[in-house]
């Protein structure tokens, strides 16, 4: 998606993406990625995502990126938090309280700023891309991450037919293929979630199952 399209989604307040409460696949299995509990992660397509409250109280300094000012502004003012501005090369970095997080495009946010980082937390970013910008991702991700540097994914996937996506069904196929060149892929679990969420029985889906990975690079 181009990123005015994101831009306009968050000016108009259409992030029905957007959770109110902690994920329970992040709680469920982020200590199976094994990181340090002082150690940096990192969130790519951050939003204003709670997740990343939920991150940061496990210990983890919290960087992320993100293309909406509008919401980077919202995750600060909702803890009351005043973040310092910077530029960044091409991008913003606001931070504040443990919390590092850039505003720009994601394909512009560089390797020198991941240093140190041991977990990604991906629950918004790969299904948010349509399949060409989704291998692009996938190989922008391997690119800036350090070696030891383990992944959760969270995916969903349901028939691609009956609702057009963003978010987008990514099936476990497409997972190995876009990621098993660089990291080994495990699929940890999988469970039915079209209950979950009333809006997308709404928007015509008649299953919904949502899978969570985890990516480790070889001798990680």
């Amino acid at each position: 998606m181009h990123p005015k399209f994101w831009r306009a989604r968050w000016q108009k307040d259409e992030i029905g993406f957007h959770q109110a409460g902690i994920n329970p696949d992040l709680q469920r299995h982020w200590p199976r990625l094994g990181c340090p509990p002082a150690s940096p992660v990192f969130v790519p397509l951050c939003g204003k995502s709670r997740d990343m409250g939920w991150l940061r109280a496990q210990g983890h300094r919290v960087i992320g990126v993100e293309l909406s000012e509008q919401a980077l502004q919202s995750f600060f003012a909702a803890l009351q938090l005043q973040p310092v501005r910077q530029r960044a090369g091409r991008l913003e970095c606001w931070q504040a309280e443990g919390y590092e997080l850039y505003l720009g495009d994601f394909f512009n946010f560089g390797a020198e700023r991941l240093a140190g980082v041991r977990g990604v937390y991906d629950r918004a970013a790969l299904i948010a891309l349509p399949p060409p910008l989704r291998s692009q991702y996938a190989r922008h991700l391997s690119a800036i991450l350090p070696a030891d540097c383990r992944v959760l994914l969270l995916t969903m996937d349901y028939p691609q037919e009956q609702m057009a996506g963003p978010p987008f069904a990514v099936a476990e196929p497409e997972v190995r293929r876009l990621f098993a060149a660089d990291f080994s892929v495990t699929l940890l679990a999988t469970r039915d979630a079209l209950h979950e969420e009333p809006r997308f029985q709404q928007r015509g889906l008649r299953s919904r199952l949502e899978q969570s990975y985890r990516l480790v690079r070889p001798g990680a």
